[in-house]
Formats: C-alpha cells, structure tokens, sequence
C-alpha cells in the first residue's frame, strides 16, 4: 500500500507564507514518482498549481501561482514541500498531494495522478 500524508496547512493572514510537506509512506519507489500540488476551493474544481519530476530536475506550475509558489521534493525523506509567499484570499482552499510514475517530467493535470493524500486546509484571512 502507498500513503501520502500532507501537512502545514493553517490559518495565514494574507501577505504571510506557509510551507506544506507531503510524505509518501509504503511501498512506492518515491524518486520514480512525479509529484503534484493541488488545490480545491468550495464549489470550483480541482485546480493543478505545481509539479515536480521524480528526479526533482522538472518543476511545472500554474500561471496563477507562477512567482509565489515553489515546489521542492527531498527523495531520501520521501517527501515534497510547497513554500506559499504573499498569499492572497483566493488561495484559500484545500491543498492535496499526488503521484503517479513518472522520473524525468510531469503534469499538473488531476487525471495524470494515481495515488493521492487526503489534503491539508489553508486559510488565508485580512
């Protein structure tokens, strides 16, 4: 069986940071696993804002997101990291991890993951 667990999220004020961790727990070979953020909102779908191959070589991120977010993975832990700066109401959400096979390259598409964790909430306030 393979886990993915997230963590980090809380409550920010806008303009603050948050760093969430994903850590893949089991089975899975993490470093032949491309990883993936995601967030979803109430009522919106869910929305791919970062990726990052296995290798950690190739990182992909969503043009709303471009600049603030950055997506990092430490393979030896087995775990990812997403640093949120400057953080806007309109990142409020709930934030998921994902992976699906893939060393040298990913996608920020939902339909590309295989296994996914069960999200952590970020809540951005004035």
């Amino acid at each position: 069986q393979r886990y993915l667990l997230e963590s980090g999220g809380g409550s920010v004020q806008a303009g603050g940071s948050l760093r969430l961790s994903c850590t893949a727990s089991g089975t899975l070979n993490f470093a032949d696993y491309a990883m993936g953020w995601f967030r979803q909102a109430p009522g919106k779908e869910r929305e791919g804002v970062a990726c990052i191959s296995g290798s950690g070589a190739y990182n992909s991120y969503a043009d709303s997101v471009k600049g603030r977010f950055a997506m990092s993975r430490d393979n030896a832990k087995h775990t990812t990291y997403l640093e949120i700066n400057d953080l806007k109401f309109t990142d409020t959400a709930k934030y998921y991890c994902a992976a699906y096979p893939r060393r040298n390259s990913c996608s920020t598409s939902p339909s590309a993951y295989t296994y996914w964790g069960q999200g952590t909430q970020v809540t951005v306030s004035s």
